[in-house]
């Protein structure tokens, strides 16, 4: 019985089998347009639905955010862009199906099962993974950030004396930090009242500099002196003993590194309030007063013609005969 060779012809076009085969080519082609009306003034206006979310709102900056923030509301266009965006999604699955996971099934000659249950693996961990990403990027650029920072650094840092055992150290440093932002916040309740009270924000930023030099000088006395010098420095899980070199160094870096973005920002936060009220309360320049040329020649120039024509009426003869009688 002879063998059958494999057909070599390609599918109808439009057909199912032809879609399967070039649903990225075809997909691209479709992007291509859009972008390429991009490139022309006439058809600028519509491509850029599908390209750019339409129904933005850019609101100014204030005393909290720096910078202006635009946000998005939602409409009927967004589907314009949601189409668009499918057809790129579409576009980097299949690059990520032909030039990764083809490439590593050839290799690890899988059963039919595991083939697709792979395939299925890979593109949900691209997807996910980009995902996370672009979301990190999202909370990043909004005002979102400043509190997420603050969060994480109390978690984390009230974690590590919970886990560690320096509850001790920690409820000291916790209640020296907190009388300083207690402060701060006390502070502002009474400027929001009065905005000419202003001397709580003087005290407060005395006390935060000395908070941050009390926080270094305690945890170095404690952590760097105090535990360097116990007895018992052997890692062990069960008795809860951490006192070893390296958690150490550990503790005392993210105190000292922590301490230093705080000030950091402090500063920051001063030099930009100096330069406001710098900015505002300059006084202005005083003209002085300048005398025209014009003015002050016409002036001289009046004088001289009256001076003139007083010595010549004194000089008349009639005057030297009324002189003379």
């Amino acid at each position: 019985m002879a063998i059958r060779k494999k057909s070599t012809k390609s599918p109808p076009v439009l057909s199912h089998e032809f879609v399967l085969q070039n649903h990225a080519d075809i997909v691209s082609c479709v992007a291509m347009v859009f972008l390429l009306g991009l490139m022309f003034e006439i058809t600028a206006k519509a491509s850029i639905i599908f390209v750019t979310l339409q129904y933005n709102v850019t609101l100014p900056a204030t005393e909290q955010a720096t910078e202006s923030v635009s946000l998005y509301y939602y409409g009927i266009k967004d589907l314009a862009t949601v189409f668009f965006y499918m057809l790129v999604a579409i576009i980097i699955h299949a690059v990520i199906q032909e030039y990764m996971l083809d490439k590593i099934n050839r290799r690890m000659h899988f059963s039919k099962t595991k083939h697709s249950k792979f395939n299925e693996s890979g593109q949900l961990s691209a997807f996910y993974l980009f995902a996370c990403v672009w979301g990190t990027f999202i909370l990043i650029s909004e005002d979102i950030p400043r509190q997420l920072v603050y969060i994480g650094l109390y978690l984390f840092h009230i974690a590590g004396a919970y886990l560690l055992n320096l509850n001790h150290l920690g409820l000291v440093l916790l209640v020296l930090h907190y009388f300083v932002e207690f402060l701060f916040h006390i502070s502002r309740l009474f400027y929001f009242s009065n905005e000419k009270y202003q001397k709580g924000f003087s005290l407060w930023a005395v006390l935060f500099v000395l908070g941050r030099l009390l926080t270094l000088i305690l945890s170095v006395l404690t952590v760097g002196f105090g535990l360097a010098r116990a007895e018992n420095q052997k890692l062990d899980f069960s008795t809860g003993n951490f006192n070893v070199l390296a958690v150490r160094i550990a503790v005392l870096a993210s105190i000292c590194v922590t301490q230093a973005f705080m000030m950091w920002k402090f500063i920051n936060f001063q030099l930009r309030r100096w330069r406001e009220h710098s900015a505002f309360q300059a006084p202005a320049v005083k003209k002085k007063p300048t005398v025209t040329k014009g003015r002050s020649s016409k002036k001289g120039t009046e004088n001289g013609v009256n001076g003139t024509l007083t010595s010549n009426v004194a000089d008349s003869p009639r005057n030297k005969k009324e002189k003379s009688s």
